[in-house]
């Protein structure tokens, strides 16, 4: 039996003393060099950059359609990549922005419509997605609607007592 014991135990000590040995052989220092290249690549990111995050229409009259322009700005070290961007509801829409990679220094710009929809104090949230480190980014419109003059007011029928 001490004879098996020691034969195993001699067997699993050249089986891991080889492994180690051919392991070691086994890397190749231009995969080492090209691993290193792509891990500092990947760690260089775009960043976007907004000229204003929100913008305030002030007060409009219902239905009365507005839009203004988002500038940004490609702060990062990687080209920058806008993939969509899209808003919280159908009544504002964002449009115009280049689904071409932006440079790294460059800027772009995009605009967003908004058609007066709601009553009193509207906000709306536009989400740009984009190859940075969050994914996304958001930016705001506000305004106050203020009520159609030229809208029927609906009359509620009174029932008089008799």
């Amino acid at each position: 039996m001490k004879k098996i014991i020691l034969g195993l135990s001699a067997l699993c000590l050249i089986a891991f003393t080889s492994c180690k040995e051919n392991a070691a052989k086994k890397i190749d220092e231009n995969n080492v060099a090209a691993a290193a290249v792509r891990d500092a690549s990947a760690s260089k990111l775009p960043k976007i950059e907004f000229d204003k995050k929100e913008h305030d229409f002030g007060e409009i009259e219902a239905k009365t359609p507005v839009s203004t322009i988002f500038k940004y700005k490609n702060t990062g070290d990687a080209p920058l990549v806008i993939t969509d961007i899209k808003s919280t509801c159908g009544c504002t829409v964002p449009q115009d922005w280049s689904r071409e990679p932006l440079a790294p220094g460059a800027s772009g710009q995009f605009s967003v419509k908004f058609n007066g929809s709601g009553t009193n104090k509207v906000s709306k949230t536009i989400t740009v997605t984009a190859n940075t480190e969050k994914g996304s980014e958001t930016v705001k419109i506000t305004a106050f609607v203020k009520p159609d003059p030229n809208a029927k007011k609906q009359v509620t029928p009174t029932i008089q007592a008799k």
